[in-house]
């Protein structure tokens, strides 16, 4: 079954060892570490800042799986100046960046690590931004070669459907590299999101959700995603992916805190893992939340 966890963007301004704790306390036994790489200290919860023998124990001893690493790493910069610029200048900065989070990674044990394609100039064909963002990828991939480490590419900027990361995935041409699907994203380019997951199928590794209304993050159930369909869809595939709730706390700070929203986070997502578990027609004994429904305080960064 679908063991699902949360980004830690709920709770930038908390330091690790106050959040592993309360992974269990708030019904989520997995966790996906946002990071901002080296030195970084956007979130006092970077896992950059401290050591990865000391996180390894400390998420050990709350039970918790370290399910995900996440950078806002990308691979859109434009070789400047064109053609000559491949060779004097640099242009693999993102790609070691990309190459330390894998790194980063193997010290946790944790499996996948997320990074973004991103945005098409607009005087750029798109086949040459492709053919650039793909060369970049594939030197990252090649680095999490028998580490035990995937990388997830997530839908964003001129890549926002399932049928554009599958552009940039079979185009690396690597099991190494998979989708990270991220369901509000996918529905405000028009998409629906569980025909997003059957597109995707085992190209899928890490499924993103959240709820919006107007643009803003809402408590899930209250806001536009159809993202309990997605969660569904996902349940009824043999793959054992990783789902992923991202409160945006730390990019709208006004939002309630994480300890209001995420027990009854947890609780209806797993509602809809266990409702996308039955077999079809059946109503069964779990029951899901509509999703305009659910009145507890449970919403490319």
């Amino acid at each position: 079954m679908i063991k699902p966890a949360f980004s830690t963007v709920a709770c930038p301004a908390w330091p690790l060892d106050v959040i592993a704790p309360k992974c269990k306390q708030w019904g989520f036994p997995a966790i996906e570490l946002r990071t901002f790489g080296e030195s970084s200290t956007q979130f006092a919860c970077d896992p950059a800042l401290t050591s990865p023998e000391k996180l390894r124990r400390l998420f050990a001893a709350a039970g918790t799986r370290i399910a995900s690493l996440a950078t806002s790493i990308g691979f859109d910069e434009p070789i400047f100046p064109p053609v000559i610029g491949n060779a004097i200048s640099d242009n693999d900065g993102t790609i070691r960046a990309a190459k330390r989070a894998i790194d980063l990674a193997i010290a946790l044990e944790c499996p996948l690590v997320r990074v973004f394609g991103f945005e098409i100039q607009h005087a750029e064909p798109r086949k040459a931004a492709v053919a650039r963002i793909v060369s970049r990828l594939k030197k990252v991939v090649d680095h999490a070669h028998r580490t035990g480490v995937r990388v997830t590419i997530e839908n964003g900027g001129s890549f926002p459907t399932s049928a554009e990361l599958i552009e940039l995935i079979d185009a690396v041409q690597s099991p190494l590299l998979g989708a990270c699907y991220n369901v509000a994203v996918a529905h405000n380019a028009g998409e629906i999101p569980a025909a997003g997951v059957g597109l995707l199928g085992d190209r899928l590794l890490n499924l993103r959700i959240k709820d919006l209304k107007g643009g803003q993050p809402v408590p899930l159930g209250e806001g536009e995603v159809p993202w309990a369909a997605a969660v569904r869809a996902v349940t009824q595939t043999a793959a054992e992916e990783t789902l992923v709730f991202e409160w945006d706390a730390a990019w709208f700070p006004n939002l309630p805190s994480a300890d209001t929203i995420m027990p009854a986070s947890a609780r209806l997502i797993m509602s809809e893992v266990l409702q996308g578990k039955l077999p079809a027609g059946t109503s069964g004994a779990v029951s899901a939340a509509p999703q305009g429904n659910a009145r507890s305080h449970a919403g490319a960064h």
